[in-house]
């Protein structure tokens, strides 16, 4: 029985430090140390414009290459000192003939499909620039974006800059897009709060910069490539920083079925990037780094999926041997978010979405796509060749 209480207490421990705790913690501490005058804010100069290159890996992005190489020619920065490069390797539909009638951009394809890091690895054979952008080719960047990235690497020791990815909200949004929308928003200040405690840990492929200098060659068969780069970074002493201001916006996906593929392939590539950088789990040796890596990443993809499907049943046997009052109202209420989770989730299959249901549903769907993400990646069957998630239309 105290075997069972203790084991029940520590599931619970973990679950609730790594989706509620680790962000109050780093919140308080950053309050304090902000109070305390320990924290000091950069100061920018807006007269710090470097070189840069904004490199868009597109592969069979036809429907949305136009849109997406007027937005980049639309960025608020000396068009001198910016020069855009479309990777378009291995693409089979129009994508390169349409990039091609731009000269105002750079069109490298090679009709060799590796993947988006191969094919990055080679563009950067070609430049030049101090200051490496990568963007998705359906994204939307906002006029000020590269200003409000080149701005932080005023600082030396800043080696990676992270930008703010936003989910695209229309009136009518479906449930897909409701739940992935509400998951940003609080991985966004995750990123704001680990950004000013020290470093962000982990930046997205919709929008990451790093400095030409540090780039490292991506390994092949490296499934979050945009992961790996940015925390080796950090490994070489550097931080990476969150610019909120720099945002990328996309619609998301199209259905709960195409978010599901986009999220086991994340899991999947997120327990084979614990293994290729497993240095950075020393605590002695990395201190702040590994505490805020642990917490804000590994645990999610580890302990914690693992400490919640323990919690049910270690709660019903404490409930069956005549444990506490206090633990037939935890099996109550988890019975509650569980039946309010599966409810959402069924809804969400029919892409019809009912906000008292986002919490519960999407919390459920991201912890059971670690799960199919782990057999994936034992199986070896995420490729780095995936298939991309259908995204909702914007019209």
């Amino acid at each position: 029985m105290i075997f069972l209480q203790l084991l029940f207490w520590a599931c619970a421990a973990i679950v609730v430090y790594t989706y509620m705790g680790y962000g109050l913690l780093i919140w308080a501490l950053n309050k304090i140390r902000a109070r305390l005058k320990i924290y000091k804010p950069t100061t920018y100069n807006k007269d710090f414009e470097p070189e840069v290159a904004l490199i868009i890996a597109a592969y069979n992005e036809q429907d949305y290459i136009e849109e997406k190489i007027k937005n980049s020619l639309s960025l608020d920065y000396p068009a001198e000192k910016l020069k855009i490069y479309f990777v378009t390797d291995g693409s089979s539909d129009n994508t390169p003939a349409i990039v091609s009638k731009y000269p105002q951009v750079v069109l490298l394809h090679s009709p060799d499909r590796k993947g988006k890091a191969a094919a990055i690895n080679r563009s950067i054979d070609f430049i030049k620039e101090p200051i490496l952008i990568f963007c998705d080719a359906n994204t939307h960047l906002n006029k000020a974006c590269i200003k409000e990235i080149v701005k932080e690497y005023i600082d030396p020791k800043v080696g990676a800059v992270a930008g703010e990815k936003k989910i695209f909200e229309k009136t009518a949004d479906g449930a897909a897009g409701a739940g992935e929308g509400l998951y940003w928003k609080y991985e966004s200040f995750l990123k704001k709060q680990d950004s000013i405690l020290y470093s962000v840990v982990g930046a997205a492929g919709e929008l990451i910069s790093i400095r030409k200098e540090l780039y490292e060659p991506i390994e092949p068969g490296i499934i979050i490539e945009d992961f790996v780069m940015s925390l080796k970074v950090c490994l070489r002493g550097y931080v990476v920083k969150y610019a909120p201001g720099a945002f990328a916006t996309e619609t998301a996906s199209a259905s709960i079925q195409d978010e599901q593929k986009r999220k086991v392939r994340i899991c999947a590539g997120g327990f084979q990037a614990i293994l290729i950088l497993k240095n950075l789990l020393n605590l002695p040796k990395y201190g702040l780094l590994s505490f805020q890596y642990i917490s804000h990443r590994v645990l999610r993809w580890t302990l914690s999926p693992l400490a919640l499907l323990l919690l049910l049943p270690l709660n019903l046997a404490l409930v069956l041997l005549g444990g506490a009052f206090f633990y037939k109202v935890t099996f109550f209420l988890q019975l509650i978010f569980y039946i309010l989770g599966i409810t959402g989730w069924l809804l969400a299959t029919k892409n019809l979405k009912l906000k008292s249901l986002y919490v519960p549903y999407y919390f459920l769907f991201m912890n059971v796509s670690v799960f199919l993400g782990f057999k994936r990646y034992l199986q070896g069957k995420q490729t780095v060749l995936w298939e991309k998630a259908v995204r909702q239309k914007i019209a």
